[in-house]
């Protein structure tokens, strides 16, 4: 019997009714099903007591999903200061232990908007914890709106590099996305290389160097388009073939 593969995925935490919440939200968790074919398994955010290499032999892929809260400073040896938060640091120890996990067993990454500022801190990288404030930057942050289709509309143009590997699935050249985002990578980790940039020069997606397997940061949203923009569901497929491929190798 083929079973469907399995995606971890860190939670936020959360403080709501007079108890500490574990979750994530449902667009990612749709977007495995209907997009790359599998079934996410939400992992708390309690890296003291969970053994992220242990956990992650037992998944075929880690999907990082974006957040209202940014990954703390002190990880980057920037300074904390109130326009750097809400922080969230359960879940920046929680996601770094999973990356680091994965990328140790070859299991399949995508990591989207903070996944991929994770995926950069993880591996030696820094942050600008405020993009728009960069002379000559665009301003990314999510608009003003009432309805979350009009905050996630694909509206932004990205370029994907001809040398990279998002350009086998998605084409070399330009794209539009739906990019939202205040914090944004400084100084790219030394085992990552830029796969698409803003027309600033912001840098919208990156892949682990070297990786044996799937192994991408975007810092768009493909997950919320999923059903119906041809590049979201382009980048999901090409995940999906990446986890059932890792599925198959490891006999699930």
């Amino acid at each position: 019997m083929t079973h469907r593969p399995l995606v971890g995925v860190p939670a936020d935490v959360r403080e709501a009714d007079g108890y500490r919440w574990h979750a994530a939200a449902e667009p990612y968790l749709t977007a495995i099903i209907k997009g790359a074919g599998g079934i996410p398994v939400v992992l708390p955010a309690l890296a003291d007591h969970i053994d992220a290499e242990a956990v992650v032999g037992r998944l075929d892929g880690v999907l990082l999903t974006g957040s209202r809260s940014n990954v703390h400073p002190d990880h980057y040896g920037g300074v904390a200061d109130a326009a750097s938060e809400p922080h969230d640091t359960a879940r920046d120890a929680a996601s770094f232990a999973l990356i680091r996990a994965a990328l140790r067993q070859a299991v399949p990454v995508l990591a989207i908007c903070r996944g991929m500022q994770e995926l950069n801190v993880a591996l030696g990288g820094t942050l600008h914890t405020e993009i728009h404030e960069i002379e000559g930057r665009l301003d990314h942050k999510a608009p003003d709106a009432e309805h979350q289709a009009d905050r996630f509309a694909i509206r932004q143009p990205v370029t994907i590099a001809s040398d990279g590997v998002l350009a086998p699935v998605l084409g070399a050249g330009e794209t539009q996305v739906n990019s939202l985002h205040r914090q944004g990578v400084a100084d790219l980790a030394p085992g990552l290389a830029v796969e698409a940039t803003a027309p600033d020069g912001t840098v919208e997606a990156v892949r682990v160097v070297g990786a044996p397997g799937f192994a991408i940061g975007v810092q768009w949203h493909p997950e919320y388009w999923v059903e119906t923009d041809t590049p979201s569901q382009k980048l999901f497929a090409a995940f999906g073939d990446a986890v059932r491929a890792h599925a198959a190798a490891r006999g699930g």
